[in-house]
């Protein structure tokens, strides 16, 4: 059976909370499992048909090491993703022909600021031979810190539920 895995990337656990809300969203379709980049398998086995990366957007894109220090930092706290980060185990990824992919970032909603970790994430989700669909997400977040903006957490799970739908049941088939 086919089967989804939800990879994410948090500093402050606003875009663990995102992830597994696509993961209950998806759960309705499809079996997911949700795991932290620093757990998450560079191979994903033959059985993936969807795979969802997000992390936060820093300075302009995915995260550096320098900016989840300075995450942490500004923190006083261990981050939630204390390792290596998305950027990192997306060069490691090795990609299969036939997964769908998507990509979701969180952002700070004020001072709107350009860039976005999720854009920089489908590109390189799409050089591995993945298809990537629905475009890449933003969730918003009120500060560096959060917390989401109201709402946010229904929208990632109706999202969730619409990508696994879509692999579950292919356009113009039946599953």
């Amino acid at each position: 059976m086919p089967r989804s895995l939800v990879v994410f990337e948090s500093m402050y656990g606003n875009t663990e909370a995102v992830a597994r809300a696509i993961a209950d969203g998806v759960a309705a379709h499809l079996p997911v499992e949700v795991v932290e980049v620093g757990a998450a398998p560079t191979d994903p086995g033959e059985d993936l048909a969807l795979l969802v990366v997000g992390g936060p957007t820093h300075a302009f894109g995915m995260s550096r090491p320098k900016t989840r220090r300075d995450a942490a930092a500004r923190a006083g706290r261990p981050t939630v993703s204390p390792g290596p980060g998305v950027r990192e185990w997306l060069e490691a990824l090795r990609g299969r022909a036939g997964v769908t992919a998507a990509a979701f970032d969180t952002r700070v909603v004020r001072p709107r600021v350009p860039g976005s970790a999720a854009r920089a994430i489908a590109r390189r989700l799409r050089r591995h031979g993945l298809t990537t669909r629905e475009g890449p997400h933003t969730f918003w977040v009120t500060g560096s810190e959060g917390p989401l903006l109201d709402g946010e957490l229904e929208r990632a799970r109706a999202w969730g539920a619409a990508l696994a739908e879509d692999v579950a049941v292919p356009a113009g088939g039946a599953p």
